[in-house]
């Protein structure tokens, strides 16, 4: 009589990650009764060893044990979620810098960022009207990797609504990569699927993995 195989453990088990602890409770019944019947057919003159029997009942534990891991892991990422539900909602009304290029203006003043992925040896930042022109170039020079933020004085423009920022970032002739960043306010937090997200003010959903600082 030959040894039940893990296929045959498979079958009997199911799709362990999504059954619930009756099923698992089931897929175990079935099994030892299969193995009863196993051992009261198998032929006499060869028996079924110690050893083969352990190796059967250890793989049954072994399924069962993943099974039990499985719940226990999604149960901890249930928890986990709600608690970032929870930290996330302290963030409402408080300010964030997230990828996007719209200025913040203030008392004369505009702010925005960057995040540049390597030492540049020059930045350039170019300040653009809501139909795309060229207001003002700021020249910042070399800069390190990494985030950085600026300062352009906005007080000589009349119209400063809905003024956006361009950076450009360059090492030797080669052209890096950079992400503009701005500050925007937190109006909400939410949940969507797994993952936790934030309501802001003029860039409305983002993933809060995207958030490099808070205010």
């Amino acid at each position: 009589m030959t040894a039940l195989s893990a296929a045959t453990l498979a079958n009997l088990n199911g799709t362990t990650t999504s059954t619930s602890s009756t099923a698992d409770a089931g897929s175990q019944d079935r099994f030892l009764k299969l193995l009863v019947t196993q051992l009261q057919n198998q032929d006499p003159l060869s028996p079924m060893d110690n050893a083969e029997l352990t190796s059967q009942i250890a793989q049954i534990n072994t399924v069962s044990g993943i099974a039990t891991l499985n719940t226990s892991v999604q149960g901890l990422s249930s928890q986990f979620l709600q608690m970032q539900t929870l930290q996330g909602a302290s963030l409402v009304g408080k300010d964030v810098i997230v990828p996007g290029n719209k200025l913040d203006i203030a008392d004369g003043v505009a702010q925005g960022g960057f995040e540049i992925t390597s030492a540049a040896d020059a930045v350039k930042v170019e300040v653009l009207s809501p139909a795309g022109k060229v207001l003002d170039t700021m020249n910042l020079g070399a800069q390190s990797s990494g985030v950085h933020s600026f300062d352009w004085a906005a007080g000589t423009y009349t119209n400063t609504d809905n003024l956006t920022f361009r950076v450009t970032a360059t090492s030797g002739a080669t052209t890096l990569t950079s992400t503009a960043l701005m500050r925007d306010k937190v109006d909400a937090v939410s949940t969507s699927g797994d993952a936790l997200t934030l309501e802001l003010d003029r860039s409305g959903t983002v993933a809060y993995s995207a958030v490099k600082a808070i205010n």
